[in-house]
């Protein structure tokens, strides 16, 4: 009975050094990794009223961008155009295939 709990002390403190020799391994080899940035949330409501401001029709517009930006988490900067800095936006179509987001 000792001995099998000996034995499994000894195996777990073992798997533990080989763990961690591992990780120290990958270390040396790639570099010490950075922690990943958290995503950066976006006040949907404050960027579409600067990208519909110009909007002969706001109320729509705000909608459209609104919903946009809820699936993309982005809204390109400007009034209209600039659609390189947010792909996602750029891309979102209707159901007929007419570009969705203003």
């Amino acid at each position: 009975m000792a001995f099998s709990k000996t034995f499994t002390a000894t195996s777990l403190l073992l798997s533990l050094i080989l763990l961690h020799m591992a990780e120290a391994h990958q270390i040396s080899m790639y570099g010490a990794t950075a922690p990943t940035p958290l995503p950066q949330t976006i006040d949907c409501g404050v960027a579409c009223e600067g990208r519909c401001k110009l909007s002969s029709r706001p109320r729509l517009c705000k909608r459209a961008c609104g919903s946009c930006c809820a699936v993309c988490k982005c809204v390109p900067p400007g009034t209209s155009g600039n659609h390189d800095s947010c792909p996602c936006y750029a891309n979102l179509t209707t159901r007929n295939q007419i570009p969705k987001c203003p």
